[in-house]
């Protein structure tokens, strides 16, 4: 799967940790496009002074994106980097069945509440090839996730506005399962990260068929169909409580010089 763009170490390093680095180096960049369907809802501390859950709120389908830049090399023991950008926007409108508080208002039960979430991830990424050919590779490691996101609730009859920003790095276990069909171009790969650590719990996976339409020593290009997930249950970041969904299927593009 890897092309030559250069030769970064010596042949007895090369020889020295087959299974995990790279032959030869590599940059992969790439970019996707995201229908996400949101569901689920949010809340700060004082949703919960009645013992109550948080209320579910309606959003609205919308297109999210993801960028993304990995690094591999031929170091042995030295990880290779990915770096993936996505956003996870969305917004709706619910009329409320009880009474939710949030950042200091008061919203009552029939109140017809805006909800909006401007939330984004950055994934650096710290991984080993264990495997790495024509038909399988096999990546595994761990992810530094930084969460960064303002969460809205807006009645609309009355403009009282309440909101809360949050942010904070959230440790996760990642791995990725890639097989190849050869002399077709065609493929399919399964990726995910996730976390379960005290109160918080976070997923992320995404499985895909992808073709490579240009295979030549310079430049590969793929083009990805498929679908992801991201589960977000947090409890008490930034005195913000979530537990949300965000899915749907997406279309990438990818390329490896």
């Amino acid at each position: 799967m890897k092309k030559c763009i250069l030769a970064v170490v010596t042949t007895a390093a090369l020889s020295a940790s087959p299974a995990m680095a790279d032959t030869l180096a590599g940059l992969y960049v790439g970019a996707q496009g995201w229908r996400t369907s949101t569901s689920g809802g949010f809340a700060d501390n004082s949703t919960f002074l009645d013992g109550s859950t948080m209320a579910d709120f309606n959003f609205d389908s919308q297109v999210n994106n993801a960028f993304y830049a990995a690094i591999e090399h031929p170091v042995p023991f030295l990880p290779n980097v990915k770096v993936n950008y996505t956003t996870l926007d969305s917004d709706g409108n619910t009329t409320l069945q009880s009474t939710f508080t949030f950042d200091g208002e008061l919203y009552t039960a029939g109140t017809n509440l805006y909800t909006e979430t401007e939330l984004t991830t950055t994934d650096f990424i710290l991984y080993y090839e264990l495997f790495d050919n024509d038909l399988v590779s096999f990546d595994v490691g761990i992810n530094g996730r930084y969460v960064d996101g303002t969460v809205y609730a807006i009645d609309t009859s009355s403009n009282t506005e309440g909101s809360q920003a949050f942010s904070g790095v959230v440790p996760m276990a990642y791995s990725r399962v890639q097989v190849g069909l050869p002399f077709t171009g065609l493929g399919a790969y399964a990726e995910g990260s996730y976390l379960s650590f005290d109160d918080h719990k976070f997923s992320d996976y995404q499985i895909a068929l992808t073709y490579s339409f240009i295979e030549s020593l310079a430049i590969d290009m793929t083009i990805q169909a498929g679908y992801r997930s991201v589960d977000i249950d947090i409890e008490d970041l930034d005195d913000i409580y979530a537990d949300m969904t965000f899915d749907g299927p997406f279309a990438g593009i990818e390329i490896h010089f």
